[in-house]
């Protein structure tokens, strides 16, 4: 039914999960009608068309409460046709990290929405299908991709809900609460977290540009994020002596061609006496450095070299080259190297030179060391350098697990968290909460100082 009894009210503010909303109010037939923005200016504009329509002549709908010319329609995209469109134009300006991550969170959010069936591929299945064919260019209907694969992605292509069901609060909740897993179902940290839901901001926003919603309904929900910082496990922890006995068992495995393992020692070396990242390692090179023959070097580290995929560069090469991490690209960041890291990587130099780049360490030839290179080479180094027990156990478990060791050993010193986080590029905050529980005898040496401040004023 159609009528011209229809009054506009004031645009009211309310609240809502702890935020300002904007909410248009009109009446059309005696029925209260109403619409919330998440800015004023949105809200304004609503309630500006609703009074255009009205001073034309307008019939209002009794029962969607709007005139002809703004009656609400469903967008014509299905979720999964949107964010083939959408990689599409992020796609060739994202770094390779970036499409991992575009693919990643596009992934999580498919496979939210896709309905529980008959039917229904695994999750396994689905999971291998999107993040290996169908979320990366070309596309699957620009490609020949395997048929199991196929069959997936076009079950998904049939069965995906209309983009316009993610304005539904519902709908919404339950995507962002899927985010907050991992694959095997634990939750997942604040980082992850917030890295997907800022790619899905991201095609919203996309989607709103387009006309598809009047604001993005990512807004409209607001869920309690994962722990920000996921604390470090004292358990893999090594001490000094358990490090240096890693590292020298480093040079001991490969078998017969034990220069494997003797070209990353000083990769390990540099994780444990530096503090520095693997990727960081991976890429720093001789001209960056200061390697005096006695005392203290200083590494000016501003490249790093992360394994990011074939898939994802451009270039088609397993490793990227960016900046340092949550960095500026042009930032440096100088990191002292102790005096025995210092004749690691002199002694690495004299024996294997350099690659043509300038950098420390390379394989046989001359490429970059690949992650799994360096993981495998690690894992024999435990075997070797660690009693049976210890094996076993979470110790030293990763190679990154040096650097965790590195920051752990400077803080128990009592070097200041000031100094520690410059030298490790972190913040302060991120340090300590990182690193509260491997602080062993902090809380002795503060029971003795409240002691003795105590005694005084007996």
């Amino acid at each position: 039914m159609k009528t011209t009894d229809v009054r506009i009210w004031d645009v009211r503010v309310k609240q809502r999960q702890g935020k300002d909303t904007y909410e248009v109010r009109w009446v059309v037939a005696g029925r209260e009608v109403s619409r919330s923005r998440r800015t004023k200016g949105l809200a304004d504009k609503l309630r500006s068309r609703l009074l255009m329509a009205q001073e034309s002549g307008e019939q209002f709908d009794t029962e969607t409460g709007f005139p002809p010319s703004m009656e609400e329609k469903a967008p014509a995209l299905t979720w999964y046709a949107f964010a083939l469109k959408y990689l599409k134009v992020k796609w060739p300006h994202a770094a390779p990290n970036y499409r991992d991550e575009i693919n990643e969170a596009l992934t999580g959010v498919t496979k939210a929405l896709m309905p529980k069936r008959p039917g229904r591929p695994t999750e396994a299945a689905m999971q291998r299908a999107l993040r290996d064919w169908a979320f990366v260019l070309p596309s699957p209907e620009d490609r020949e991709i395997p048929p199991e694969a196929r069959a997936v992605v076009d079950w998904a292509a049939r069965n995906s809900p209309p983009l316009a069901d993610l304005a539904k609060p519902a709908v919404m909740r339950g995507v962002l609460e899927a985010l907050m897993l991992k694959l095997d179902g634990e939750a997942a940290s604040s980082e992850t977290f917030k890295r997907k839901r800022k790619v899905l901001v991201n095609a919203l926003n996309y989607a709103t540009e387009l006309g598809e919603f009047d604001d993005n309904p990512v807004h409209s929900v607001s869920v309690e994020e994962p722990s920000r910082i996921v604390p470090v496990d004292p358990r893999v922890v090594a001490n000094p002596k358990q490090a240096g006995n890693l590292i020298g068992a480093v040079s001991y495995v490969g078998g017969y061609h034990r220069a494997r393992g003797r070209r990353l020692v000083g990769m390990f070396a540099g994780m444990y006496y530096a503090g520095m990242r693997p990727a960081e390692t991976v890429g720093v090179a001789v001209q960056d450095c200061h390697l005096p023959e006695e005392g203290w070097g200083l590494a000016n580290l501003h490249r790093t070299r992360p394994t990011a995929g074939k898939k994802w560069t451009k270039t088609g090469e397993v490793h990227d080259d960016r900046g340092l991490k949550n960095r500026d690209p042009k930032e440096v960041r100088p990191t002292p190297l102790p005096p025995v890291l210092v004749a690691i990587w002199r002694d690495s130099i004299d024996t294997f030179g350099t690659a043509d780049d300038g950098r420390l360490f390379f394989n046989e030839r001359g490429g970059l060391v690949g992650s799994s290179t360096y993981s495998r080479a690690w894992a024999e180094a435990r075997e070797l350098g660690l009693p049976p027990e210890l094996v076993a156990s979470p110790l030293a478990d990763r190679p990154y697990d040096l650097r965790h060791s590195a920051l752990s050993t400077w803080l128990n010193a009592g070097v200041d968290p000031t100094e520690v986080a410059e030298r490790a590029g972190n913040t302060v905050e991120v340090l300590l909460a990182r690193y509260a529980k491997c602080l062993h005898g902090r809380h002795v040496v503060a029971n003795k100082r409240i002691e003795d401040l105590l005694l005084e004023y007996e």
